[in-house]
């Protein structure tokens, strides 16, 4: 028998990270007010790393959904791979060519394009989404906090968040 709902559990669990990273900063003030300054410096530190972690946490908790919808989301070495009811695929992070959020459906999609085959469609809300956000960080020029705003707009409109910028042939000097 649990102490908390289920719904309060996940709640908390997601807001996991934020939560840490305030626990993080609070051991670091205990250090820096408590014992003296031989602990203020690792103080300090924990002070500034949970400061990192609240911010990475408030960023990953607006980028996550229900994780009830439609097929499941699997990341597993740089590729991201979609199992759904209708449909799924495949796509290589560094053969991929653009990330578009597609508006005009329930829920909203993120596809996925790259050279030579179909795009993949995930629902926004799909179980394991949440890893997305770490394979889509590493994507070349990425604009975050543009992508999270996206998601968090209710436009009808699709939007391309984000595209592979062609490579430009090195210049060759002719003497």
């Amino acid at each position: 028998m649990s102490f908390l709902r289920p719904e309060a559990k996940a709640e908390l669990w997601r807001w996991r990270e934020v939560l840490g990273g305030a626990a993080v900063i609070l051991l670091g003030w205990w250090l820096v007010a408590g014992p003296g300054l031989l602990l203020a410096v690792p103080g300090y530190a924990l002070i500034a790393a949970g400061v990192a972690f609240v911010w990475l946490g408030v960023q990953r908790v607006r980028f996550r959904k229900s994780g009830h919808g439609a097929g499941a989301v699997q990341v597993d070495e740089g590729q991201i791979a979609y199992f759904g009811p209708l449909t799924g695929g495949i796509v290589a992070l560094r053969e991929m060519e653009r990330l578009s959020l597609v508006r005009g459906s329930y829920p909203a999609h993120w596809k996925l394009e790259q050279p030579g085959q179909n795009a993949v469609m995930i629902p926004v809300d799909a179980a394991g989404t949440e890893a997305l956000f770490d394979a889509f960080a590493v994507l070349p020029g990425l604009k975050t906090e543009r992508m999270l705003a996206e998601l968090a707009d209710d436009k009808t409109l699709s939007v391309v968040i984000w595209e592979r910028q062609p490579m430009r042939p090195a210049s060759v000097l002719l003497h």
